[in-house]
Order: structure tokens, then sequence, then C-alpha cells
């Protein structure tokens, strides 16, 4: 299932990287995933009981922009 975040707070929220980029819903792979992906590193950090995880921790590695990863 996609992630239904507030409009408002995805605006908001961003990567915990040094580029503090925006992110998007899903993933490049599977755009329904419960993940939020950055524009920028393309890390994937899920979404718990619709709570973003934004740890690097517990991102899933991108290889580049958003859309290159996978």
């Amino acid at each position: 299932m996609a992630v239904q975040l507030d409009p408002q707070l995805l605006e908001i929220l961003a990567c915990p990287c040094d580029a503090h980029a925006p992110l998007r819903s899903g993933t490049s792979a599977e755009p329904g995933a419960d993940a939020l992906t950055c524009e920028a590193c393309g890390r994937s950090y899920p979404v718990t009981d619709g709570i973003p995880v934004l740890l690097l921790d517990e991102a899933l590695p991108g290889t580049g922009p958003a859309g290159d990863d996978g």
C-alpha cells in the first residue's frame, strides 16, 4: 500500500543526508511501497505504521539520484 502522509508534512520532510533533499513516496522499483525516497541520494526510508523512519542506519541505499536506484 502506498504511503498516505499529509501533503503538508511531506513538503517539510527532508532526507537526513548532507543534501537535505525532498522526499517522495514509494521507490523507483515499487512506487506503491511504504517508503520515502530521497530525490538527491536515492536512499529509501521505511514508513512503519504511518511514521517515517528517517534514520540513515535504517535507510536502504540508493545508487544516485532517485529514479536511478534499484
